[in-house]
């Protein structure tokens, strides 16, 4: 049966996709927060995954505020990097695991939880950056990428415990898959951070570490923060940190098991006029 090996978290901030692309990342303002990655990229080779389910959220790419659903798994062959405003990222395409993908959706809906099905999509920068932190300036990506996008744009947007649960169902639905595949799960967005108003600039170093402890040692509790927490401490733009409690509550130890393995923890601030967090746990 496929098994979730590990759980990747990371902000996706738009500048950090474009610091890459210009060759800007030794640059003094660049350098200490690529620098925060290195030890991921060598893990991410050392424990290579035969999928990645990442959660991330659409900025009006593949769906418009006319339009735009809660939860959306893409099913696809293959995703293109989207053009949002200035040309795709020259960065390779996206090759999805439609099986997988497929079963997931079978079994999460059957678990209660409304889905979208999406066939055909770009993916935007909160897919990419991402793939490229972890695995710099490759070919080709190392393996399949299942996209799971999450409404954190437009109000209503799901609970910090609708999402938690959502990562249980999620963790159910691959363990039921019937072929030996190692995935990992990864929650991108965030962290604080506001980008219009009186607050624009808002970066809180004291919230955002302490979200990280209790994503660590307490998801549950964590699960329960209300959204308007979020928005006052964390700024318009940190209720992104929601989609993280998708992939934690799909590691071992929220259904009974052993307690994950912090294998590296990394803050930064700023990247543009964002907070940038970065975890990985490995399942026990």
């Amino acid at each position: 049966m496929a098994k979730i090996t590990a759980s990747v978290y990371t902000s996706h901030v738009p500048a950090i996709g474009a610091a890459i692309d210009l060759g800007k990342t030794a640059e003094p303002y660049w350098q200490p927060l690529f620098a925060g990655y290195d030890y991921s990229k060598q893990w991410l080779k050392d424990n290579k995954p035969d999928v990645i389910f990442l959660v991330f959220n659409d900025h009006a790419t593949a769906f418009s505020l006319d339009m735009i659903p809660t939860f959306a798994i893409g099913t696809a062959a293959e995703y293109q990097p989207a053009d949002e405003g200035w040309g795709p990222r020259p960065v390779p395409k996206v090759f999805g695991h439609p099986e997988l993908a497929a079963h997931i959706a079978q079994s999460v809906i059957q678990q209660d939880f409304d889905l979208t099905i999406v066939n055909k999509m770009d993916v935007d920068h909160g897919l990419t950056v991402p793939l490229s932190m972890m695995c710099g300036q490759p070919d080709a990506w190392p393996c399949p990428v299942i996209p799971f996008a999450v409404n954190v744009v437009q109000y209503p947007v799901p609970s910090g415990r609708r999402c938690f649960e959502l990562g249980k169902a999620i963790r159910k639905a691959i363990e039921s898959f019937d072929q030996p595949l190692n995935v990992q799960i990864w929650g991108t967005g965030g962290m604080s951070h506001q980008l219009q108003g009186a607050r624009a600039g808002l970066i809180n170093k004291e919230w955002d570490n302490a979200f990280l402890d209790r994503l660590i040692a307490d998801p549950d509790g964590l699960a329960s923060q209300p959204h308007i927490d979020y928005v006052r401490e964390a700024g318009s733009e940190g209720i992104e940190l929601v989609m993280w409690l998708i992939a934690r509550g799909a590691m071992a130890d929220v259904a009974g098991g052993a307690a994950p393995t912090l294998k590296h923890r990394f803050y930064h601030v700023p990247a543009s006029n964002t907070a940038v967090g970065h975890l990985i746990l490995e399942n026990n």
